[in-house]
């Protein structure tokens, strides 16, 4: 099983940009589904992105489809997050999670393996 740590967060402006990584232990990386989660305070955790084992399918939440991109790099054992045109209410804890299976998933029960999470703040 992986073990996932999360870096890449911090203070943005609005309309500014962050780029998350997830580097993960293990020498099976390459066959976990992984995925970007974030809860805001007194929010529920919501799904951000998901990607396949090989990154050939990708799938983002209503709220950040365009702004973000989701991409792995297998031989680096890490999963990145590109965050573009950050508005405030991106404002979260960021949470890396990895399931072991091949295909896609949406739901946060879904996913067995998670990071401590990684804060992300973006002033308006």
């Amino acid at each position: 099983q992986v073990q996932l740590v999360e870096s890449g967060g911090g203070l943005v402006q609005a309309g500014g940009s962050l780029r998350l990584s997830c580097a993960a232990s293990g020498r099976t990386f390459s066959s976990y589904t992984m995925a970007w989660f974030r809860q805001a305070p007194g929010k529920e955790r919501e799904l951000v992105a998901v990607i396949n084992w090989n990154g050939g399918s990708t799938y983002y939440g209503g709220s950040v489809k365009g702004r973000f991109t989701i991409s792995r790099d297998n031989a680096k054992n890490t999963v990145y997050l590109q965050m573009n045109s950050l508005k405030p209410e991106d404002t979260a804890v960021y949470y890396c999670a990895a399931r072991s299976y091949y295909g896609l998933a949406y739901g946060a029960a879904d996913f067995g393996v998670w990071g401590q999470g990684t804060q992300v703040t973006v002033s308006s």
